[in-house]
């Protein structure tokens, strides 16, 4: 099992991207109740992003990304994805995609509650 983010690059500032974060070697005894992503920049420590409740759709998002960054899934391709609109300098970091096994009334929390990673994925926003 392993989860693979893609969809980094370059841009330009108010350039878009959208990431996606794909599980593959999915058994029948996974279930993802939360998906979130993640971003770590240097010299920074990982915060999180957004969220979503997979039972529910509950979405949560990050003040500094609140109204540019939508996050979706996609169940049967075992897909997530975060659109990102308007990205700005401080937008630049790696971005990971995590998910938790483990059900909680809130998708809302510290990275460490999730159980499975992507290796990361490089946006990069300059002019």
């Amino acid at each position: 099992f392993q989860l693979q983010a893609s969809g980094g690059g370059s841009v330009q500032p108010g350039g878009s991207l959208r990431l996606s974060c794909i599980a593959s070697g999915v058994t029948s005894d996974y279930y993802a109740y939360s998906v979130a992503w993640f971003r770590q920049a240097p010299g920074k420590e990982r915060e999180a992003i957004s969220c979503l409740k997979t039972t529910g759709g509950a979405t949560h998002y990050a003040e500094s990304v609140k109204g540019r960054f939508t996050i979706s899934v996609d169940n049967p391709r075992n897909a997530v994805y975060l659109e990102m609109n308007d990205l700005q300098p401080e937008d630049t970091a790696v971005y990971y995609c995590a998910t938790d096994t483990l059900y909680r009334p809130t998708c809302w929390v510290a990275a460490g509650h999730y159980d499975y990673w992507g290796r990361g994925t490089q946006v990069t926003v300059s002019s």
